[in-house]
């Protein structure tokens, strides 16, 4: 496949802000790795470099390989037979920055296998698992009793991200206007950058309705900014604002998947659930796992049919 333009740029041109002296001696080997597996990878092009870029140096530096007479990237990434000692990184980049290299290894495995299918890519299961019904009960009543503006950002948060399965980019862009209640009484919001138009499930639709009736042209979360979404918007306001009672931390993601862990469950075509999403249908076996299984009872009557 491929890469656009944009992307192939900024491959070709990347170069670390502080480029150790190794750097010169796996710079072309890194470039190409990271073109090789970039189409595939869920992250984002400079991410890859980084990391890939670190780990490379850090094995340029090493002995060479006694059973290979390799030192830095070898050439097979699926099954390397010798591995220079890892590169340091802040405790706080640790486990992105793995989660990047595995991403790219199990990518370039799967290329010089010759497969014919693309590896499953996944997200970080603790980032994607949805809450408990008593955390999502228990985190709606820790924002509800919130005050002021901390208060209208924790419920629409979890209003467009629970009650409509808007990923994080879309939360921070939803304004009120991009809501409105049809005459039967359903509330729509249609979701900013897409074509598409999800229905609130009705336990926010009332709360939506009045938040975007309040807002008007204005955004939902975090009203008071100029621009749809900034960077690391959404983790600075959930790091400034942490649950209490031992609670877990509030997550766009975690709480898309609420929404639509819960479609799944209540056996809602799975088609209709990914058109909904923004997702392919095969995207959605990632959560299919954490939908109970149907009792006996109700799955013999599904299995029958009703009388004809």
């Amino acid at each position: 496949m491929t890469l656009d333009p944009a992307t192939s740029a900024k491959i070709t041109g990347y170069r670390p802000r502080h480029a150790p002296p190794e750097w010169d001696l796996v710079a072309d080997r890194v470039r190409m790795l990271v073109a090789a597996g970039a189409h595939r990878s869920p992250y984002e092009v400079e991410r890859l470099l980084h990391a890939t870029g670190r780990l490379a140096s850090c094995g340029a530096t090493a002995p060479a390989c006694p059973t290979t007479r390799r030192s830095g990237c070898g050439t097979r990434p699926s099954t390397p037979s010798c591995r220079p000692a890892a590169p340091t990184w802040h405790p706080a980049r640790r486990r992105p920055t793995g989660a990047w290299l595995r991403h790219m290894r199990a990518t370039l495995a799967w290329l010089e296998r010759g497969e014919q299918q693309p590896p499953p890519m996944k997200a970080p299961a603790e980032e994607s698992a949805p809450y408990s019904p008593g955390q999502l009960a228990a985190l709606r009543a820790w924002a509800d009793q919130l005050t002021g503006q901390a208060r209208a950002d924790a419920l629409a948060l979890m209003g467009l991200a629970c009650g409509c399965g808007l990923a994080p980019g879309e939360v921070t862009a939803a304004r009120g206007s991009h809501l409105r209640r049809l005459p039967s009484g359903a509330v729509v919001v249609s979701v900013p950058g897409t074509g598409r138009l999800v229905v609130v499930r009705s336990a926010w639709e009332q709360h939506l309705a009045e938040a975007a009736q309040a807002a008007g042209e204005d955004f939902l979360f975090r009203p008071r900014r100029t621009t749809p979404s900034a960077k690391n918007l959404l983790n600075a306001w959930t790091a400034r604002h942490r649950p209490t009672a031992g609670l877990p931390a509030l997550s766009a993601r975690r709480l898309r998947a609420c929404w639509i862990v819960e479609l799944l469950s209540a056996r809602i075509d799975a088609g209709v659930v990914a058109a909904a999403a923004g997702l392919s249908p095969s995207a959605l076996a990632r959560y299919q796992h954490f939908v109970p299984a149907l009792d006996e009872q109700t799955a013999i009557a599904l299995l029958r049919g009703p009388a004809r």
